[in-house]
């Protein structure tokens, strides 16, 4: 366990220039947008509430910004980085840390307990709105989950993700299932280098125990709530009958079991509604409604 009674101030570093020195370019096709506000990256940090004897996985290291300031709250951090060109810069930056693991990897790839080594451990990343929901349902379904979760999101996708019945998403569902999200604070545009053209909010998940809803089987729930998203402007019998290929009369006596109006659209159904739809489907016809 580390001694935190000594802890280090971290040098202050002009990362544009810095990283524009060593080559170091922003992805577009990555939706790389490095976090330089040092005081955010510290709030950041302090969000993901670290106790002694808990590591910290960082997912999408990036230039190490932050993994500098998670390295004085955890014991150990595993800060894991899809992009090669960082690896160098990495172990330049993070030399003085001998608690920071550089991994070179895909995170979705990647077993979550075997990187922290069966430790507790919180997770904490700057990930593309693209990969949140597979990179949640990869944390929130290993064997050993995360006691927190801080992501650092678009503001609009923050909002997507702490949504309730009226305006719900895919992601909204995908978060919601396996903890509680939070905003927990707010990010103005200049933080990041490049500037985006958006602002960004931190969102804290506190994860349940196990899921809010009864899953049944997560492939299939997960597939019903899909297909119905798939066509947000269509009733929803209809977006579930074309996404999963199964004829309307079997989708509409689903939805009845399920004590569902066919006519309502996805984004206002509870989680509790998605459950009881997804078992109705199964028991329905399972023949059918699985491949």
């Amino acid at each position: 366990m580390r001694d935190r009674s000594h802890v280090p101030t971290l040098p202050p570093i002009p990362w544009p220039q810095y990283l524009r020195a060593r080559g170091i370019r922003p992805r577009k096709g990555l939706g790389q947008h490095f976090l330089i506000d040092e005081r955010i990256l510290a709030r950041i940090a302090e969000a993901a509430g670290l106790q002694p004897g808990e590591w910290a996985l960082e997912i999408g290291a990036g230039p190490g910004t932050l993994t500098r300031h998670l390295a004085l709250q955890a014991d150990h951090v595993v800060a894991v980085e899809i992009d090669e060109q960082f690896m160098p810069l990495l172990r330049e930056i993070l030399a003085s840390f001998p608690n920071v693991t550089i991994v070179h990897g895909d995170i979705l790839t990647l077993d979550p307990v075997a990187l922290v080594q069966g430790h507790p451990y919180r997770a904490i990343g700057n990930i593309p709105y693209s990969i949140t929901s597979p990179i949640l349902r990869h944390l929130m379904e290993a064997p050993l989950k995360p006691r927190r979760i801080v992501l650092t999101v678009q503001l609009e996708v923050a909002r997507r993700i702490t949504a309730g019945p009226g305006e719900m998403s895919l992601l909204a569902v995908s978060v919601q299932v396996y903890g509680r999200p939070q905003v927990v604070d707010r990010i103005r545009a200049g933080a990041f280098w490049p500037r985006p053209e958006v602002n960004s909010a931190v969102v804290v998940i506190d994860p349940y125990e196990q899921p809010a809803v009864d899953l049944g089987d997560p492939d299939w729930f997960f597939e019903v709530v899909r297909a119905g998203f798939s066509q947000r402007r269509k009733q929803l019998h209809n977006a579930l009958s074309h996404g999963l290929g199964i004829p309307d009369d079997l989708i509409r006596r689903a939805l009845a079991e399920a004590g569902i109006d066919p006519a309502r659209r996805a984004e206002t159904l509870s989680l509790e509604e998605w459950a009881r739809l997804s078992a109705a489907l199964r028991a329905l016809r399972p023949s059918q409604t699985r491949p």
